[in-house]
Parts: structure tokens; sequence; C-alpha cells
């Protein structure tokens, strides 16, 4: 077993409040379910580093969703600049879609940004890190990493030790449901999200050993799954109805604690300042908008007969019994199967969905079967912009509100040019709280409310910041931005910021003010992909693996 790297302190360039930091990502955790655990005495620690430490609310990104949300927070810098909005990417010349990687981020990474300044870095299984770039350090890739079989490590050694080391190690959700699983197949997946919890402690202590390090992260995702699934069993207002499965989903909650306790005792053996942050927040999926629904019925999108769609949907079913793979990402085939579009005579349409609505025009001359004319785009836009802000429906309590309170042209939202970042959708859907958009069509309604009974999570905006070490205020409470975290990390270890940045510097964590400098921005050099990231037979594993949490409907 290789030992204990012997590292000495990097060069600083400006006066530093933190000699190293450890960064532990919850994945979509909200103080709406820990506060109550807190409060409980379920997460007796957490409690701890909050009232001796500074935390307060985190601001996602628009929209709140994992591979926005993180790159935002790796590269200190919007969707606009990062290039990243969802899982999936729609290329505009091909009519299909793809899945995003770390060849599509536009912009350095934290990672890169500090090892080129001789610190030493570890990361992970933080998302958006597949294939793991050359970074002064370590990185395990994180939630889209396909499998085992592919070289999801840096350096390329490190899987080997990792699966020789943990024959059980996991990198999935591998939430299970059967028909009649009842509490025994609930308690198993709790097993194994707690089971996470301990893989990620003793994967920080085996590589930050190992390699050492200066800034160091690790991510635990599977709290977002948790919340999915389980949310119902952990909402204060739906627990009581569940006292069981409330029970035990707390109680995976207090090994989450165990584990932050571990993690803290690690920050301190190495005069660490300790960050705990989530992605995002969370809250109960109330229901599902769907914007192709109102654009087929005012004419913007067309389908293809019933029948047809009725036979694709059937041709995909069989080929399932068959073991067959239906490509969803061959030219225009998710579109062809899921909504059977007739592009010669659609002008809209929501290509994706990552909880806000992608909305494409169907552009001439851009598409490969465009037909609305260039001098008609803005026209169209402003056009389709106007009746979805405009269309309301009932909630399930009976009150109007409008389906989509806001609806953005992306580069007036990020502040960016759409000739730099062509692919950026022509509208931005932003739904109601607690609703989620769906590509899919299925009835009549423009949103389909979820029952109360089978409740699950989805995403919020607000998520959460932890700060506890030190030179860090005791007792104080901040609000701040995922995109300030990055400055504020490079700040805090005596740093100069990059100036293009556009998160801000929280001085107020600290009980001194960081000295703050800034500096040029560094360019990110365009990595060119000698093949597709992803095979087939990956991507078919991702779109499973996506599909059970909800997030390619």
């Amino acid at each position: 077993m290789p030992g204990k790297a012997v590292q000495t302190d990097p060069p600083r360039e400006v006066p530093a409040l933190a000699g190293r930091v450890l960064i532990v990502g919850l994945d979509g955790a909200t103080f709406d379910v820990l506060g109550p655990l807190m409060d409980a005495g379920r997460m007796p620690h957490l409690k701890h580093l909050i009232d001796t430490g500074t935390s307060g609310i985190l601001d996602s990104t628009r929209p709140p969703i994992t591979p926005a949300a993180w790159t935002t927070f790796m590269t200190g810098k919007g969707p606009g600049r990062h290039g990243i909005v969802d899982f999936e990417r729609y290329d505009l010349d091909a009519n299909q879609l793809t899945f995003n990687s770390t060849f599509e981020i536009r912009e350095k990474t934290i990672w890169e940004i500090l090892s080129e300044k001789h610190f030493r870095v570890g990361s992970i299984m933080v998302p958006m890190t597949y294939p793991p770039r050359r970074v002064n350090g370590f990185v395990i890739s994180g939630f889209e990493t396909p499998s085992t079989d592919t070289d999801f490590t840096f350096p390329r050694d490190l899987k080997d030790d990792i699966l020789r080391r943990w024959p059980d190690y996991s990198y999935r959700s591998d939430w299970q449901r059967k028909a009649f699983g009842g509490n025994a197949l609930f308690d198993r997946n709790m097993r194994h999200i707690e089971r996470s919890f301990e893989q990620g402690y003793e994967l920080t202590e085996y590589c930050g050993d190992r390699y050492g390090w200066d800034v160091l992260m690790v991510l635990f995702k599977l709290v977002d799954n948790l919340q999915h699934k389980a949310w119902r069993y952990l909402d204060p207002r739906t627990a009581g109805k569940y006292p069981e499965r409330a029970e035990r989903s707390a109680q995976c909650h207090t090994a989450l604690d165990a584990t932050l306790k571990k993690l803290s005792a690690y920050a301190e053996r190495h005069n660490a300042t300790l960050l705990i942050m989530s992605d995002h927040g969370h809250g109960s999926l109330d229901g599902k908008a769907q914007p192709n629904r109102l654009l087929q019925d005012w004419g913007y999108l067309s389908l293809r007969s019933r029948l047809t769609q009725s036979r694709n949907r059937a041709s995909q079913i069989w080929r399932r019994v068959l073991g067959k793979k239906n490509n969803r990402f061959a030219e225009g085939s998710a579109f062809d199967r899921e909504l059977a579009v007739d592009w010669a005579h659609t002008r809209a349409c929501v290509m994706h969905a990552g909880m806000y609505g992608f909305l494409y025009l169907n552009v001439a001359g851009r598409q490969p079967d465009g037909v609305v004319p260039q001098h008609e785009y803005e026209a169209l836009r402003d056009e389709i912009r106007a009746r979805l802000l405009a269309v309301t429906t009932r909630d399930r309590s009976g009150r109007e509100v409008q389906i989509f309170p806001e609806v953005h042209k992306p580069e007036e939202l990020y502040r960016c040019s759409r000739d730099e970042q062509p692919w950026m959708p022509d509208l931005l859907l932003v739904p109601q709280p607690g609703v989620a958009v769906v590509r899919k069509i299925r009835g009549g309604r423009p949103v389909r409310w979820c029952s109360t009974r089978r409740m699950e999570g989805t995403h919020r905006v607000e998520g959460i910041l932890v700060a506890h070490g030190p030179h860090v205020r005791r007792g104080h409470r901040v609000r701040g931005n995922l995109a300030d975290i990055a400055p504020t990390i490079l700040a805090a270890s005596g740093l100069r910021v990059p100036i293009d940045m556009e998160g801000r510097i929280l001085s107020e964590l600290f009980d001194t003010p960081p000295s703050i400098e800034f500096e040029p921005p560094r360019a990110a050099e365009q990595a060119k992909r000698e093949q597709e990231v992803y095979t087939e037979q990956e991507k078919e594993v991702l779109t499973k693996r996506l599909s059970d949490l909800g997030y390619l409907e």
C-alpha cells in the first residue's frame, strides 16, 4: 500500500486565511429537512458545526440541476459561460441529443486553476468530472461515470487501487423497487446509502493521505437520490403518516452526521477550513408541466398521427423485450419515439427538460429540417414567450397559478452572446416551485398533478452552506450563490482571483477580511476528443440511471 505523501506548503500570492480547505458536497441538501432533524437531536454534529461556525442559504443556478450547478461551483461562472445547463445537450446541426461531459465545459475549473498554482487537489465523486482531466493531485469521477470498466480516475492507476481495496466500490444510486418489497427492501436501500457515506470518508482519508492535498472535496450524491425517492418520509408535513419509514430515513441522516463528524476531525487534524455545501435544495414534486402539450395545442408543434405514435411506443417496448437498444441518441430518435414530431410542420419544441424546459425554434438553415425563416426568429420567440407567461392552471387546492412564472431568453438571463454559445435554447421555461418540466406528452392537461400518496422530491434553488475552522466566524449567518464558492476558496487560500469569475468573495464568512487581489482571466484550452465519450451501451446505462430519477421525461 502506498505511504503518505510528503508535502510542502504551496506558494501563496497574498496572505492566506486557510491553510487547507476540505469541501464536503451534500447533493441536494436542504435545511427544510436538516433543520428539523437537528432540532430532534438526530444530527448533533452538524448542529455543532452550525452553532460554532457560519451557515446560511446557498442559492443554486437557474436551472437548479446537478450538472449546471456543480459546474458553476467548479468554475465560479454561470451556465452562459461554462456551457452546461442539463445532463443532455441538443445538437442543433444534427438534430439529436447527447450527454454532456468534461469536454463540454468551456471554462477552467478550480481544480485546474489550483493545479497551475502548484496546489495539490483532490476531487472525489463530484458530478461533471467524467472523463477526468489531468490535475496536480487526483480525481475520482462522479455520478455520470458509466461503469468501473472505464478510466474513471486520474491518475489511471488509482482505479486499480480503488477496486482492489473496495471490491464493493459503487458510484450508482442502485435504488431498488419491487411490487412487494415492503420495508425490507426500503431498509436495503437505506443501507446502500449509508454504505456510500462510509465509502466516501474512506476514500477521502486514503486518497488524501496518499496524494497529499491543499484543497480536497468529497461529494455524497445519494443525499439527493434519497430525497427524490423518499421525500414523503422526510418532509415534516407528511412524515408523520409513515412512522416506520420516516424513522428509517432519519436514521440514514444520523449515519450521514456520523460521517460528517469523521470528516470534521480529518479537517482538524490537517488544520483545514471545512466547507459543507449543496448544489441546490429540495422540496416536494407536486406536478409535471407539459409545455409540448401547449405548443401542440397552439399550433407550433406538429405530431404525426396517433397511430404512428402508438406504433413507435409499441416498437420501443418490443425492442426492450428482445433485449435490443433503443438508440435514444440517433438523429431525432428520442423525439420520434416519445413525441413522433413532424418536423416539416413544427416551429417550436421543448427538446429536453432538466427541472426547467429548454425550448428551441426549428430555424431554417440552423436545424436540418428547419422551417422558421431567420427574419421571423425574434418575433416568433417573443410571441411564444408571451403566450407561455400568460397561461395559467388550477393547482391541487384550486388556486389559479401561472404554469411558467418566468420565461427567459437565455442570453439575457446569463448575460452572454448567442454567437458565443450557439448550444443555448431559444427560451428557458421556469415552472412554479414544486413543478418540474417534462418533454413528453401524457394526457390532455398542461400540468399533471402528482398524487400526495406517492409524493417524491424535486429540486429547489435554496441549497445549504456551512463553514467551520480557522478564521471562520462563530454563530454567523450568510447568504451566497454557488458561483461565490470558487473565488472565496481562492482568496481564502492566499491566491489571486481571476477577474472574470462571476461570483463574489464571501468575506463575511471570516473573522478577518481576506486579502483580495485579482488577476487576468485564465482561458481554458478546449480539449479535442478523439472519439465519442460514451459508447451506445454506456449511453443506455446513463439513460436508465437518469430516467430512474425522473430527469429524462
